[in-house]
């Protein structure tokens, strides 16, 4: 792979470099001119943000290891900046790097509320429960100002249509006042991602994100207010975050979550070149230790996209890994294979807007 243009450490950034999508038809290298600017100080990266125009909201998929088939991205890019994210690569179907630009140039959309009226209003909509933020994070930074996640929770409450949300956001505290009533007729589930307890860890690792202290106080807050919350260790990294998984899920049902998951680091794409490079870049010492572990864990290859091995991996190693998940849960009662039952019984189909203007002709 050509050298990625002006590879440097940005503060508050997860990715080294920028390299080039798989789907531009041009590639660049950094080379010295002589005048060393190679060695001038990088200006700082401003995150921006743009409008991205969709003809649709809900995403269908039928992957046999995904435990839902219906999910809401209200944004592409994250600036969470999670090295390891496996979104990354999607940013190349933009002619954008699933490098630092994945985390500094954001799209957020607009209509999602609206699009989501219609799509909920067809007449074939068979209602299923819709998973928020199964691709980038629904609470990111920006959420502050855009509140696109907030607009479609809004929506599904008044269809009172079942969703889950994935997050590793306290943002989502924002949200209680809508939750905590829908959680009454099960009509809603959380989960807060939870991949390290060190804050220094996660300075590098996912720097844009909410510290481990305030995640687990996000948990306390929903489990009080009376909404689930399950805890899902992801991904779990060899070497650098396997040893905490006992910890993490300790700490977590301390916090009121009732639930637990884990997923094993993937690296699809340009993500192992990426995340090979930060290795390099911040765990030099460790990073040999965290291939072999997860060739062993991957039949020998960096990724192994196979359904049925990709959330586990497979080995020696990883039936450890799933024996002391198992065990860890056993201990602080933590349920994991038993999904959550939403109730799909209350939705409300059909147009409101049709409902409202029958309402409004039956007085005159």
């Amino acid at each position: 792979m050509p050298s990625p243009i002006r590879p440097a450490v940005r503060n508050g950034r997860g990715a080294v470099s920028n390299p080039a999508g798989r789907f531009e038809s041009s590639r660049a290298e950094a080379v010295d001119d002589g005048w060393g600017s190679l060695d001038e100080e990088l200006p700082p990266l401003q995150t921006t943000v743009q409008p991205e125009p969709a003809r649709s909201i809900i995403t269908h998929n039928k992957s046999p290891d995904i435990p839902f088939d219906q999910s809401i991205n209200p944004y592409r890019g994250c600036e969470h900046g999670c090295i390891y994210c496996y979104a990354r690569p999607s940013h190349g179907f933009l002619n954008l790097s699933p490098g630092l630009d994945f985390e500094t140039k954001l799209f957020y959309k607009a209509d999602a509320a609206r699009l989501l009226e219609e799509e909920l209003s067809a007449r074939n909509y068979r209602c299923s429960p819709i998973t928020i933020g199964a691709n980038t994070d629904p609470y990111q930074p920006i959420e502050r100002e855009y509140r696109v996640t907030r607009s479609i929770i809004e929506v599904l409450a008044r269809r009172r249509h079942p969703f889950s949300i994935i997050t590793k956001s306290a943002m989502i505290e924002r949200d209680i006042d809508l939750l905590a009533p829908l959680a009454k007729d099960n009509l809603v589930y959380t989960l807060m991602s939870v991949t390290t307890l060190s804050n220094d860890l996660k300075r590098t690792l996912e720097p844009r994100t909410a510290s481990p202290a305030a995640r687990l106080r996000a948990i306390r807050s929903l489990s009080e207010a009376g909404i689930p919350v399950g805890v899902m260790v992801a991904p779990v990294i060899p070497v650098l975050t396997d040893s905490e998984l006992e910890k993490i899920l300790e700490a977590a049902a301390v916090a009121g979550a009732r639930s637990a998951g884990y997923v094993l680091l993937r690296l699809p794409y340009e993500l192992k070149d990426l995340f090979g490079e930060w290795l390099e870049q911040h765990e030099p010492l460790k990073a040999k230790h965290v291939w072999s572990r997860l060739h062993d864990m991957r039949g020998g290859r960096d990724n192994d996209p196979r359904w049925g091995h990709r959330q586990r991996g497979e080995g020696q190693y990883a039936d450890l890994l799933a024996q002391r998940f198992a065990a860890a849960c056993a201990r602080y009662g933590l349920k994991h294979r038993e999904r959550f039952v939403h109730n799909t019984q209350l939705f409300v189909a059909g147009s409101t807007a049709t409902a409202e203007d029958s309402r409004q002709l039956s007085l005159l």
